[in-house]
């Protein structure tokens, strides 16, 4: 019979909640960008096909903040919860963060709830689209705050520790600490991207289905171009998060390109099998790629995974992981691409081709794999470590024989959740007819309020 380890399910269970609401988060990050930009140009142009959109999608934005509360309720309680020893040292130096984090959520919900029971109530309509502002921004708040708790994790700093006790704390360097930036950035232009591309997939697979109304083929040009944009932003950023890593996290960077040996002009390594003695087979090698990555030049020397001793080298399969992110998010950079080059090039033409089409609503599910792939990449990357340098994972667990009952409850509870949403999502728009909603709502078939 296995024994029992309450550190292995302790891993389990707090992997399954942050891979669950992340889901939900990102998409409460990006879409409120969206809802903002699809009315802004509703009254910029006076097309109120756009102010439809930004209705259409408010209603399914609540139905996933109201999920994402639930899970990020579960993560605050997990934290206590499974990793009392980590709370007990650290609990002091993220109280900062997790206090602003409510509040940035709290204006989040009372604007978005004002904002959602006062469409054309006010004469202006840019009233109505400033209501959005605090939502936005309470929106991002949230993520910026929650994300700095992840980067003081991984490089803490506003504290000593003598005797296991904390001490000396200052609040504002805990939170803004050296991997606040690029984390805090990278998180927010993926979520942007990411939420762009599931809205303009849903587009997509409208038109792939046959539907060629024009209110389809606004969404899917506004959501494109915005989702190319982020896309751009979140490769930019990705590049600092690369000289991030070999400054203060050289092990995870080493352990990302199974670089062991430290030298200059390290190539960059994409794919192969790790065979005996570290050998790589079937490997991509770029010359002096990691070096460029890490330090910007070709000759710049980057720390070997050899220099760190073996319990704290992270788990090497993560190389995977940046691989396929680092793909995925060149796909979905190139389809933004590619669709504006078509739209340039025929323009006056609004004819998407099938294959784009089917390469857009690819890039939807792709886009979330590929944030999954970035958290995984982060939270695994740090191990040994739950408190970088301070604790490790082992030592910050929970010793409760019930861990295990715990993930099983929480299994079927996300379960519950994500087959509510789906069928709740699924009855709201299955039977959508947009020309009756613009019919109701006093738009012409032209576009044009009637």
């Amino acid at each position: 019979m296995t024994q029992y380890d309450p550190v292995f399910y302790s891993r389990m269970l707090t992997e399954l909640t942050l891979a669950f609401h992340i889901i939900f988060a990102t998409i409460g990050v990006g879409v409120p960008v969206m809802i903002a930009l699809a009315e802004w140009r509703g009254i910029r142009t006076g097309d109120p096909h756009y102010t439809l959109l930004a209705r259409r999608w408010t209603r399914g934005f609540v139905i996933t903040v109201a999920v994402g509360v639930v899970t990020g309720t579960a993560i605050g309680l997990q934290l206590s919860l499974l990793w009392p020893s980590f709370m007990r040292i650290a609990g002091q130096a993220i109280a900062l963060p997790l206090f602003l984090e409510t509040f940035a959520f709290f204006v989040e919900a009372i604007f978005l709830g004002i904002y959602l029971y006062t469409w054309d109530r006010f004469k202006k309509k840019t009233t109505h689209l400033l209501l959005m502002i605090p939502i936005v921004i309470g929106s991002s708040a949230s993520a910026f705050f929650i994300t700095t708790l992840n980067a003081f994790m991984n490089t803490p700093r506003g504290f000593t520790l003598e005797d296991g006790v904390i001490k000396n704390l200052q609040p504002l360097a805990a939170m803004f600490n050296p991997a606040t930036p690029t984390k805090v950035s990278h998180v927010l232009a993926s979520s942007y991207t990411t939420s762009a591309y599931i809205l303009a997939a849903i587009a997509a697979y409208k038109l792939l289905k046959g539907s060629d109304h024009a209110y389809y083929k606004k969404a899917l040009k506004l959501t494109v171009t915005a989702a190319f944009v982020f896309s751009l932003a979140t490769a930019a950023i990705g590049d600092l998060s690369g000289k991030f890593l070999a400054k203060y996290q050289p092990e995870k960077l080493a352990a990302a390109e199974w670089h062991f040996e430290t030298e200059r002009e390290a190539p960059l390594v994409l794919g192969g099998v790790l065979g005996q003695n570290n050998e790589i087979k079937y490997r991509i090698s770029i010359p002096y790629g990691l070096s460029i990555l890490a330090h910007g030049t070709p000759d710049g020397e980057v720390i070997g995974l050899n220099e760190f001793p073996e319990d704290e080298r992270p788990p090497l399969y993560i190389h995977y992981l940046f691989n396929l992110k680092v793909a995925f998010g060149m796909y979905l950079a190139l389809v933004g691409f590619l669709y504006l080059l078509r739209s340039r090039k025929h323009r006056g033409r609004e004819l998407v081709p099938k294959w784009l089409l089917a390469a857009i609503v690819a890039a939807g599910p792709l886009a979330m794999i590929t944030i999954e792939l970035g958290w995984f990449f982060a939270e695994v990357g740090r191990q040994p470590w739950i408190l970088r340098g301070y604790m490790k994972v082992a030592d910050a667990a929970t010793t409760s024989s019930h861990v295990d009952t715990m993930l099983l409850l929480f299994c079927l509870l996300y379960l519950v959740l994500g087959v509510t949403v789906v069928r709740v999502l699924s009855k709201l728009f299955r039977n959508y007819d947009v020309i009756q909603e613009m019919i109701s709502l006093g738009i012409e078939k032209g576009g044009r309020r009637s």
